[in-house]
């Protein structure tokens, strides 16, 4: 592999890590902790993960609204340095206004890695001639899912939830060395390395509104599983304890499964690709529902290997669509996306309180919406096929 490609998406790796792993899903298996040391309740618990997405979906706003790739690339460093802030902030305080404050930085900082890094990335990959594909970029987020549950589950034997977040940041300033450093400033000029022009190839409105849609949904049926399962896992009948070896389990399962979407969509089309991982990630959400930690495994290793996989396709087709200013139509699918992540854990922490704090009903919403979302996705291909032929008659008019 190319020296300077290997360095680039390294800075990716590390960044997502940051981003995504400490800053964003570490309060996902200190969850539980919190509750039972912290004094967190149920409620406050989905309002915190859901007042967390409403940052990530501030960041995407700016990520829908910049275009200057400069300006993209001082917001991502930005992030790194806010990522390690905000992952302190929750050591640091015991009140539910400045942890809601620490969660909404720490989605501002996952977006800047998750969206201005992954742009500046796909931009590098693009006029370096290298294939636009980021399987092996978006390994991060399944690494930081898994070396989060995986460092909780270690510490949690000598250090109480405080002392955890402060080890955590830790992690997190020596994380941000290396995505600060191997992502080098990004080119302006309108060309390749080898003079070529970048040129913006749009989809038509229709497309768009749909996979939108579409991606909204995915959006529900991610966020869910991945704010909760540990709780879930937790009070389900003879796994109590057993929810972050579950979300050690997602994590694994998520690292490589980029890469793995990616050599599917080669030979099926991306559109295939997505229905194929929207549906199996319906059984994946439904299966730690069926009772046993092997079905909890099962369908968390189901889960983590699909809904990375969808967010990986959705932003490098928006990155191919827009190859000079590929943050920018990510920026707006993610907006889609985000909007999901604040509503679902608001509603589904909203319906636990009911329910004597049993999250496990957010699974069922999830997984009805997931369904709603696959069927977006096959009339996206007829749309599809009516703008091919359009283009098509157009040509021979």
């Amino acid at each position: 592999m190319d020296k300077d490609r290997l360095k680039v998406l390294g800075a990716g790796i590390f960044s997502l890590l940051l981003g995504l792993g400490v800053a964003r899903f570490a309060y996902t298996p200190l969850l539980p902790l919190m509750q039972a040391q912290a004094g967190l309740g149920v409620a406050d618990a989905g309002w915190l993960a859901a007042i967390n997405y409403g940052g990530y979906l501030s960041g995407a706003l700016l990520a829908a609204l910049i275009g200057d790739l400069v300006l993209k690339d001082r917001l991502y460093r930005l992030g790194l340095l806010l990522a390690v802030a905000s992952t302190a902030l929750m050591g640091l305080a015991s009140d539910p206004l400045l942890w809601a404050l620490s969660r909404f930085v720490a989605g501002l900082s996952s977006a800047a890695a998750m969206l201005f890094g992954t742009g500046l990335i796909l931009n590098w990959l693009i006029r370096h001639h290298h294939r636009s594909e980021l399987g092996i970029h978006f390994a991060g987020v399944g690494l930081g899912i898994a070396g989060c549950a995986a460092a909780v589950a270690v510490m949690q034997q000598w250090l109480d939830w405080r002392q955890q977040w402060f080890a955590l940041t830790a992690l997190g300033a020596l994380l941000a060395i290396p995505a600060w450093r191997w992502l080098p400033p990004p080119d302006t000029s309108g060309v390749t390395r080898s003079g070529e022009k970048l040129e913006d190839n749009p989809p038509s409105p229709l497309f768009l509104r749909v996979f939108l849609a579409a991606y909204f949904c995915a959006g529900v049926g991610y966020v869910i599983s991945a704010t909760f399962i540990v709780a879930i896992v937790d009070r389900l009948p003879g796994l109590a304890g057993n929810g972050t070896l579950v979300f050690l389990a997602l994590g694994v399962a998520a690292a490589p499964a980029c890469i793995v979407w990616d050599l599917i969509a080669r030979r099926s089309g991306e559109l295939n690709a997505l229905i194929l991982a929207a549906l199996l990630q319906v059984a994946g959400i439904l299966l730690p529902l069926a009772g046993g930690l092997a079905a909890a495994l099962a369908g968390a290793m189901l889960f983590g290997g699909t809904f990375i996989g969808m967010v990986s396709l959705v932003l490098t087709m928006a990155g191919r669509y827009y190859p000079t200013r590929p943050a920018k139509m990510m920026g707006k699918m993610t907006l889609s996306y985000g909007a999901a992540q604040i509503l679902a854990p608001a509603i589904t922490g909203w319906l636990a309180a009911g329910r004597a704090g049993d999250y496990a009903i957010g699974l069922y919403l999830a997984a009805a919406v997931m369904l709603l979302g696959s069927a977006l996705l096959f009339a996206l291909k007829a749309v599809e096929r009516r703008g091919a032929r359009l283009r098509v008659a157009s040509e021979f008019a």
